[in-house]
């Protein structure tokens, strides 16, 4: 190697190094045949390190230096790297790098697994085509369709840049497109010839030129050249020797002899045998660890691993021993429950281990470069693929002959063995050759062909193996197809040399005629099989779902414009498909079950849909292929198909079963005088099948009207389309081939009326599939369209005629209604189901008029909606697959619909129909049911009255209008006496009917519905011809009594049509069609005045109008509603009367004065509904949970000091407007998404207590019931997860199932005023009632030692508590009391590490949660902070509390005072006054610091919220001037924290410059600011530094802004408990003048403002002592202030993307959505919304084995602390968590239609949605997802688990 070596040879092989061979590749040869006894058959990484280094020497020789700089060699000698991998770490020769635009070279970006791709179905040329992120970015793909997906395995490509992709140009500047490659494309596809059943020989890899003008080429010495090709040959070789051996499917030896026999390229036979277990999809990983850990005597550590090995690799050696025996009982016992299992020699496993790395090496090679050329490698790899195979090489090449499958292979080359054996292989290797050989077909155009060439040569093994052998479908070779058969110039190389498309339909023909024999299908000709082939629908082939990918096989290759026009131009194509088409005509047959139920419902009829639909696409694409074919080649494929048809129809072929079908018989029917013949069959009593495939197949040819027209069949010498069909078959041979078709519409009609009841559910499914939305257009709209075609092939009459008595009407349209086979019922819905039938016939113009394709979408859209706005996704089910698929689809949506965007948390995206296109609507279109059609005559009858201004407007049809083609002479049809007798009949019955039974018969309604309509197609079809003969033609009709039915005539005998619509006209039980028949009278006298005027009824007009039905109904209301209002006069009289009669005024008086002393009331309990009074104990449901929601200022991120500086002055205001326009505009390139997505550090949060309450109450006593209900539920219920926690003392609120643990006791505010003394008068008398007050020494010794003037007895550890409530009587405030207690002991027992401030220890007095500070405190933070950006900045946040709010905080605080009673029980107030001035004393700073007290903690490290709330809950009447103090404690105290965080900042070079704008609140900043710490020296002379760093105006930002948050706190605290001290302000109030919140606080909470400091001596005072005790204290001299300032700006969650995508693309997978704890990109990532942080779901990596806990469960102690919110990636969804609870909720993104796409099913772009986003941002501020949990889990039976995600 001359003297270099990229891999060290550290574990080279035991032999002498004199007896290994010196040439690289006979060493490489060595190595590898010996490996496995040297290696003792154990493969290890130093063994895969060892075969790539021998790999690499062998393959660049003496040419290093063209692979990798020697310089580089140092830091490269990795023996586990790979050179791809290398090279990019140095980037040698650009690798690593993005590759510059070359003209006319694609992408080929290989998707890994995990990775975004892109489709734009406005560019591509069909879904295959996609781009990855970075290409599709790049280019622009504005209001285009464009969907996305995540790789779910490596292999795909990006096609950008490959000029047969595309249907217009992606516009990428990366791959500019070239003119030339274009060119030679289509020179070459011109070049190609067609000849029938010839197969050519595949293109070899002498025939595939390099890729020409490749800008970056380098030279190749020729030995090196030499030398990798033949190294690449021996790996190539030396794996397909392996592979020869290795087993097709995984199976289990039935004894030692069979395993002993299997075959071995061992030549020595060890007995020495591996256990590989294989993976799958059907079992978990416990059960797989579980038989590991039996079967093998491993512990669960190792199978853990080996289970996780198998999941990534495939498959995994999990036993190796010479105990065969007991190998063969694991296995057996493996393969007893479904696992794959093998047991083979060690020596072939060893082998097959190699061949992984070889596999792996070789995908290497393609990813390598040599110099700068990055084709080079990949060129001589291609060409040793397409090179024979060498088997000389091997010194056991004798034994193993060439295989019997390989028989029928022309030519076969390694690559056709690497397709064949992929079988062989497991889940690592089989992706890794799908993406070399994706990286073979990006090389250029000359490869692709030669990829196709060869797999299509092995194309029928393949799908062999596929079909009938594989384990892993998913991973087959089989869907490298779709990569092929999809590329244009491909398809058509393949199907004109390799007899492509003859060969699938063989494979069909073969499978489903069950021809499979040794796990091959037998090769079989259609032309041979069809007619005498059997198809057994209860076989394997029909249950199989492995069929449907062979026929998207040949969709795609049919699809393609190449091949369409050979399917046109070549008559065998058609005649091929129709022979297997005719294969499945009539399959799986039903017979009406007319006397007993069927006895077994079988469900072969969904897998024989399957299939008939699956061939129905290809039908579709068959079809389209003949828009390219001459007159005269459509005519002989018309002709090819009519000749199937009746060949089976007739029964001349053996196709159909001669038990079920027989030869047609005709019959006469006589009818409108005349005798017809029609195909005799009872739909009722013979055998009906739903697949008629040739049927569909002649739809799709007739469809070709222009190529039918009379002038283009003139050219082949025909006159028009009755001469093409009717020139070879007869009319009953025309009719016989109908009448299939029109069987299945008289099965259908006949299902609906009820009449086959008893064939159970699989009639209604086949039924639902065959006329269901996306598929109808596949099989039922073909029937009617053959059905129609009928009309303009034979005579009309005939086929109405076959037409009634297929549905056996015959009868009820000649008159005689009682000789009929049908109920009442029946026959109606018979009539009603015949007559709308024949409307569509004659009226449904989209094939007969080859209407476009954007032109049937626009129709079926605008039907769609007529019915009302719709979701997008409730309008594709209404819409054909085919249309919706298409590209027009959702830009003709945008023509005809208004999108109303979604605005609310629950709305939807929806479709409105434009207005002006209601006039497009038609009521009869024929994929409208009934009921839809008498929704959209509503919908069209009320627009119509907005548009016209007429009371009952008549919806008139519109012309067929279809001027040229075959089916212009369709209303020809209107001048028959046959459909004229069908009108009148249908009228006269309905009016007969009714008569004889007084009342509308059953469909009376829809009958003349259908009827009238058809009279209306028919005025305005043929008005002149159809007048006449309706008035004139009479029928014959039963009269009774002598009386005619025809009134106006007594002389006629007979009745027209004419007479019976003017007798509809009058009909009192018919008065809704008055208007249609008064029009169609109006359009009858246009043509036939005189009988119209000689038979019409004219009602007479009396000479008083008669007064309008609108006004007599008003009169009648007004008359009713006076009568009404005289009697209540009446009743108030005399209950007055009464009540005067039954006592004096002094009685009165008692009354008066009794209501006045009513208990108050508080509402009343949610569980026994009575009065909530004092008289018995009752408290408001609340919950308290532990939190670690409130923020602290990061101290050294000057981020958040911006975030400071763009504050706005008030937060009772909304933030600055969002865009809520939706979907968003948004850039072409991708977002640059922050590090941990801009999430606040989890590190800078607060833990403390959270209550909350929902606003019910109930008495103690119903809670102590409903508490023991809860217990008993849970006990009846074992196994269910209950959504509350019994240990945890949780319950779910009876009403509104909130989540709750506490009951809190309710109180009124103290009735207070507003105090007058002012604050100097008030703080000179707090000290002379200190002075005047004994010393307190049993006070002074329940504060805390430390000194911070905290009280024991508000601790929630606090070990007194206990002993003061067995020494109280129980009362029932106490027990509430208890409630809180215990939940706040519970969770501060568990979280002491989390809380910062110091406390005792446990057991000592005053241990635990401080409640004053960490519940009353904490909760009041977080209320302010969730009102933050909420208000319109009138009065103040105080006003937006409501009433349960206040009532919670009310009660906490009463919970205070009880705690402090308890305590000082022996006193006569409880305490109070003690409490009061131990609180005076704290705050005075000359008790502070005196000999009298032990403060030795200084105030202003304290919080002064809590002091606050200390003096509301023992004092009330001095929280108006304790407010003021604990004020500028807060601002002295912020200077401090201020001084500490701005220390660590110094530089303002990211800090905002601002202008000071509150010199009215703060006055001369610096003075204050200085004199805070100027009793500090180390803080003054920072404190200096940083004014001057930060200025004065950023200063007093910083101050307004850390400030602001203890006044709105102050005011929500003083409005629940003094709302009368602390009112509601009015607009004449001081602070109407304010300009900002900060000034409004301060009016309404009565403080001074610090400009305002120099006039207030007290304040001055108490400011010095406190700043001097600070400044005198441990604090303040180690710089370390002890301050922590809070968060002051709006909390938010962690950012997501606004679009979905962005989360995929390039690096920021990798770089957001890396798990720290296992450092990888999860399958199943998640992303904490509160900290930014990714983790992994249902991953065994990051699996808390012992704690039983999934890694977001594990995430909670680190960040959420009881709760999480978590995005999760895949599904689209949230994740909500709280301890062994969690529930998953609708995502935040909504695609462009304003739609939740879950698990990204439908792949469109998802877009973030302002309103959803920010209903989860307040869902998490406001505390509220255990209750969100909760009542998900509530209303559902949850199993649990949640614990394990």
């Amino acid at each position: 190697m001359s003297g270099f070596s990229f891999f060290p040879s550290k574990f080279l092989s035991s032999m002498s190094p004199r007896d290994r061979p010196s040439d690289p590749l006979s060493r490489l040869r060595f190595a590898l045949e010996t490996m496995p006894g040297s290696r003792k058959y154990v493969f290890t990484p130093a063994t895969r390190a060892e075969i790539l280094t021998e790999l690499y020497d062998a393959f660049w020789g003496a040419h290093p230096h063209l692979f990798l700089p020697l310089s580089s060699n140092a830091s490269l000698t990795s023996g586990h790297a790979l050179l791809s991998e290398a090279q990019a770490s140095v980037n040698f020769g650009g690798a690593g790098l993005d590759n510059p635009p070359v003209q006319g070279r694609p992408c080929g970006h290989i998707f890994t697994k995990g990775e975004s791709c892109f489709r734009c179905k406005d560019c591509a040329l069909d879904d295959s085509c996609v781009l990855c992120s970075r290409c599709f970015h790049a280019s622009d793909h504005s209001d285009h369709n464009v969907s996305f997906f995540i790789a779910q395995q490596s292999g795909g490509c990006c096609d950008c840049g490959d000029v047969e992709a595309w249907r217009q140009a992606v516009g990428c500047p990366l791959h500019p497109p070239s003119t030339e490659a274009q060119q030679a494309i289509a020179a070459e596809l011109a070049e190609l010839r067609f000849i029938p059943g010839t197969t050519a020989r595949p293109i070899m890899g002498v025939d595939v030129p390099p890729v020409p003008a490749y800008p970056h080429r380098a030279q190749v010495p020729p030995e090196l050249r030499e030398q990798m090709s033949r190294t690449i040959a021996y790996a190539l070789d030396f794996l397909l020797d392996t592979l020869d051996y290795s087993p097709d499917e995984p199976n289990v030896p039935s004894n030692e002899a069979d395993l002993r026999l299997q075959r071995s390229a061992d030549p020595m036979q060890k007995e020495q045998y591996c256990l590989v277990l294989w993976n799958d999809d059907k079992h978990s990983f416990d059960e797989v660890i579980e038989v590991i850990v039996e079967t093998t005597g491993r512990d669960r550590a190792e199978a853990d691993g080996l289970s996780r090995a198998i999941d990534e690799r495939g498959r995994e050696i999990i036993d190796m021993h010479s105990n065969v025996a007991a190998l063969l009982d694991a296995a057996q016992r493996m393969a007893k429950i479904e696992l794959g299992v093998t047991v083979r020699r060690a020596y072939d496993t060893f082998r097959e281990q190699v061949a992984v790395v070889l596999i792996e090496w070789l995908l290497d090679l393609t990813k390598a470069r040599m110099s700068g050329d990055a084709l080079i490698i990949s060129e001589i790899l291609v060409s040793e693929l397409l090179s024979p195979r060498k088997r000389e090489g091997s010194m056991f090449s004798g034994s193993n002959p060439l295989p019997e499958f390989m028989a029928d292979v022309n030519s076969p080359c390694r690559i056709d063995w690497l397709f064949l054996y992929h079988t062989r292989l497991w889940k690592k290797p089989r992706i890794n050759l799908k993406e070399m050989y994706a990286s073979i077909l990006t090389i250029n155009h000359a490869h692709k062909l030669a990829m196709g060439s060869h797999f299509a040569n092995v194309y029928h093994r393949v799908v062999d193996a596929y079909l009938l052998v594989d384990r892993e479908a998913e991973t087959s070779i089989k869907y490298f197809a779709l990569q092929l058969f999809t590329v244009p110039s491909v398809s058509s190389y393949i199907v004109r040399n390799h007899n492509i498309v003859s060969r699938l339909l063989d494979i069909i023909t073969g499978f489903f005629t069950n021809q499979i024999q040794g796990k091959h299908i037998l090769p079989t000709q259609p032309s041979s099989t069809a007619a005498a082939a059997e198809l057994d629908v209860e076989s394997f082939p029909f249950k199989s779902k492995r069929f449907m990918p062979v026929f998207s096989d040949l969709r795609y290759l049919c699809h393609n414009t190449p091949v369409q026009a050979l399917i046109a131009t070549h008559h065998g194509f058609i005649r091929d498909f129709a022979r297997v088409c005719a294969l499945f005509m009539c399959v799986n047959p039903n017979r009406r079950a007319a006397s007993s139920h069927v006895e077994y419902e079988t469900d072969a009829w969904i897998s024989v849909f399957n299939v008939t639909l699956s061939l129905a696409r290809v039908v579709k694409v068959y079809g389209a292929a003949f828009a390219k074919a001459t007159p005269a080649a459509l005519v002989a494929a018309i002709t090819e198909v009519v000749h199937e048809i009746l060949m089976v129809c007739t029964l001349v072929s053996e196709r159909l079963d001669r038990s079920k079908y027989g030869p047609p018989v005709f019959h006469a029917v006589e009818f409108a005088g005349a005798v017809y013949q029609v195909v005799q069959f009872d739909v009722l009593e013979g055998w009906v099948s739903f697949h008629h495939a040739l049927h569909w197949l002649l739809a799709e040819l007739v469809k070709h009207v222009d190529l039918l027209d009379e002038s283009a069949l003139k050219e082949v010498g025909l006159t028009g389309i009755r001469d093409v069909f009717l020139r070879n078959a007869s009319e009953q041979a025309i009719l016989t081939m109908i009448d299939f078709p029109l069987r299945v519409l008289a099965m259908i009609a006949q299902i609906r009326a009820g009449l086959w009841v008893r064939n159970g559910f699989p009639i209604r499914g086949q039924l639902l599939h065959y006329r269901d939305f996306m598929l109808r257009e596949l099989c039922y709209d073909q029937d009617i369209f053959v059905v129609q075609s009928a009309f303009v092939i034979l005579d009309p009459d005939t086929v109405l005629v076959s037409i009634l008595d297929r549905f056996g009407l015959v009868t009820y349209f000649t008159g005689e209604l009682h000789e009929t086979p049908y109920e009442p019922a029946q026959q109606a819905a018979l009539v009603e189901e015949a007559l709308g039938l024949i409307i569509t016939l004659l009226s449904e113009r989209g094939a007969p008029s080859q209407t476009p394709l954007p032109a049937a979408v626009r129709r079926e859209i605008i039907h769609a909606l007529a019915m009302g706005p719709a979701t997008f996704t409730d309008l594709v089910k209404r819409v054909a697959e085919r249309m919706v698929d298409d590209v027009c689809f959702e830009r003709v949506l945008r023509e005809v619909a208004h999108f109303r965007a979604p605005e609310s948390t629950t709305d939807t995206g929806t479709y409105e129909l434009r207005e002006e296109l209601f006039g497009e609507v038609n009521p009869f279109f024929y994929h409208y049911t009934r009921n839809k059609r008498e929704e959209v005559e509503v919908v069209l009858k009320a627009w119509l009255r907005r548009t016209t201004g007429e009371e009952d407007p008549v919806i008139v049809p519109k012309p067929l209008g279809i001027e040229k083609g075959p089916f212009s002479i369709l209303p020809v049809v209107f001048q028959s006496e046959a459909l004229l007798q069908v009108m009148f009949f249908a009228i006269y019955n309905v009016l007969d009917l009714t008569e004889e039974a007084g009342s509308p018969p059953p469909s009376a309604e829809a009958i003349l519905d259908e009827a009238l309509h058809l009279i209306m197609l028919a005025l305005v079809e043929k008005p002149d011809v159809f007048t006449r003969l309706a008035a004139v033609r009479g029928f014959a009709t039963e009269v009774e009594d002598g009386e005619n039915p025809s009134t106006n005539n007594p002389n006629n005998t007979t009745s027209s049509l004419l007479d019976v619509i003017c007798l509809l006209e009058h009909d009192e039980n018919y008065k809704t069609y008055k208007a249609r028949c008064a029009w169609i009278l109006e359009r009858f006298s246009q043509h036939v005045p005189d009988e119209v005027r000689e038979r019409r009824k004219i009602e007479e007009i009396p000479d008083i109008a008669a007064p309008d039905p609108a006004s007599a109904r008003k009169a009648t209301a007004r008359a009713r509603q006076d009568a009404l209002m005289k009697r209540m006069k009446e009743q108030q009289a005399q209950f007055a009367d009464n009540f005067d009669a039954g006592g004096d005024d002094e009685s009165t008086d008692d009354a008066m004065s009794e209501v006045i002393e009513e208990p108050e009331t508080f509402g009343t309990c949610i569980v026994c509904t009575e009065e909530l009074t004092s008289a018995r104990a009752f408290g408001s449901l609340g919950l308290v949970q532990a939190s670690r929601f409130l923020r602290k200022h990061p101290d050294s991120q000057s981020q958040y000091l911006n975030e400071l500086m763009n504050l706005p002055d008030s937060l009772d205001g909304p933030m600055e407007e969002r865009d809520m326009t939706f979907p968003p505009k948004i850039s072409a390139e991708a977002a640059n998404i922050p590090q941990n997505f801009d999430a606040f550090p989890a590190q800078y949060t607060r833990f403390g207590l959270h209550a909350g309450v929902c606003g019910h109450m109930m008495h103690l006593e119903c809670f102590q019931v409903y508490s023991v209900s809860i217990r008993q539920r849970h006990r009846q219920h074992a196994t269910r997860n209950h959504p509350e926690n019994i240990p945890r003392k949780e319950f779910i609120c009876p009403l509104c199932k909130s989540l709750g643990n506490i009951l809190l006791p309710v109180s009124r505010p103290p009735p207070l005023t507003k105090s007058t003394i002012p604050f100097p008068d008030w703080i000179r008398a707090a000290g002379i009632g200190i002075l005047k007050s004994k010393p307190d020494a049993a006070m002074d010794a329940l504060q805390f030692r430390n000194g911070t003037g905290e009280f024991v007895f508000w601790s929630a550890q606090d070990p007194g508590y206990s002993s003061s409530v067995r020494k109280a009587e129980a009362s029932d405030v106490s027990k509430m009391l208890d409630s809180i207690m215990t939940i706040s002991k519970n969770v501060s027992q568990q979280t002491r590490h989390l809380r910062d401030r110091p406390e005792p220890d446990t057991g000592e007095r005053g241990a635990g949660i401080y409640l004053p500070e960490e519940l009353i405190g904490y909760t009041l933070s977080s209320i302010e902070v969730g009102m933050r950006g909420v208000g319109d900045e009138e009065g103040v946040l105080a006003d937006h509390l409501t009433e349960s709010q206040t009532r919670m905080i009310r009660g906490m605080l009463s919970c205070l005072n009880r705690l402090g009673a308890l305590e000082l029980n022996d006193r006569a107030d409880g305490g109070r006054e003690s409490i009061k001035q131990a609180i005076i004393k704290r705050l005075l700073p000359e008790w502070s610091r005196t000999s009298l007290t032990s403060f030795s903690y200084p105030l202003l490290l304290r919080d002064p919220l809590t002091i606050l709330v200390e003096t509301a809950a023992v004092a009330p009447d001095m929280l108006q001037h304790v407010l003021v103090l604990t004020y500028y404690a807060c601002l002295a105290r912020t200077v401090i924290g201020m001084v500490y965080v701005l220390n660590k900042a110094r530089s303002t070079s990211s800090v905002r410059s601002v202008s000071r704008n509150h010199q009215s609140i703060f006055g001369d900043i610096r003075v204050f600011f200085m004199s805070v710490v100027r009793h500090s020296p180390i803080f003054d002379h920072n404190a200096m530094l940083v004014f001057e760093t930060f200025g004065e105006a950023r200063i007093e930002k910083m101050l307004y802004a850390y400030t602001l948050p203890f006044l709105r706190r102050a005011a929500l605290l003083c409005r629940a408990v003094a709302p009368n001290v602390f009112p509601t302000p009015t607009a004449g109030d001081a602070m109407s003048g304010a300009s900002n919140e900060y000034e409004r606080l301060l009016s309404v909470l009565g403080i001074p403002p610090l400009a305002d400091l120099p006039n207030q001596d007290t304040l001055q005072n108490a400011l010095s002592g406190w700043c001097a005790h600070y400044g005198h204290s441990h604090a303040a001299s180690q710089l370390n202030c002890g301050v922590v300032l809070d968060y002051a700006g709006v909390y938010q969650l962690a950012s997501l993307p606004t679009v979905l995508d962005d989360l995929f693309s390039g690096s920021g997978r990798e770089r957001l959505m890396k798990c720290q704890r296992c450092g990888t990109v999860p399958a199943d990532a998640v992303i904490c919304l509160i900290c930014g942080a990714a983790c992994c779901m249902l991953s065994h990596c990051c699996f808390d084995s012992d704690m039983g806990r999934g890694e977001c469960n594990m995430h909670l102690r680190e960040c959420g602390g009881a709760i999480g919110v978590y995005f999760v990636v895949k599904r689209c969804a949230l994740l909500y968590v709280y301890p062994n609870l969690g529930t998953f909720v609708q995502s935040p993104y909504l695609d462009a239609h304003g739609e939740v796409d879950t698990s990204m099913r439908r792949g469109r772009r998802q877009y973030l949605h302002p309103a959803r986003w920010e209903e989860i941002r307040k869902t998490w501020i406001n505390h509220s997802i255990p209750t969100v949990i909760a009542r998900k889990l509530e209303s559902s039976v949850d199993n649990g688990g949640w614990e394990t995600l």
